[in-house]
């Protein structure tokens, strides 16, 4: 099975999560977008996959969310989505994607819902 993980390394929740993966006997595909941060049509792609709004993609906890006020709520996704392509920090992690669907891993169980289950 194939899979992706949107990871950030020094994320705790995203260590378990990519460790659940691998114990489920896959080797995803790792990307750490802070490094290579996604592009809009990306985030927006995921976001409508996950079945949240855009903003249901944001990480509030050790970004730049309040400063930029993004709790403002006449903010439009288009607003959202050039945020975090500015700040990729504002994205919320792990996401993961495989055949068996897309999800923002919080908590860390939920990537349970999109790994084959064990024989």
């Amino acid at each position: 099975m194939n899979a992706t993980i949107y990871h950030n390394p020094a994320c705790g929740t995203s260590r378990k999560v990519l460790a659940m993966i691998r114990a489920a006997g896959i080797e995803p595909v790792i990307v750490e977008y802070l490094n290579n941060p996604l592009n809009r049509d990306e985030l927006a792609v995921l976001a409508a996959r996950i079945g949240v709004p855009v903003r249901g993609l944001l990480r509030r906890r050790g970004t730049p969310y309040e400063e930029l006020h993004l709790d403002d709520p006449t903010l439009t996704d288009d607003a959202l989505l050039a945020a975090m392509l500015h700040h990729p920090i504002l994205v919320e992690r792990p996401i993961v994607v495989t055949p068996l669907g897309v999800r923002l891993c919080r908590p860390a169980e939920a990537v349970l819902e999109i790994l084959p289950r064990a024989a």
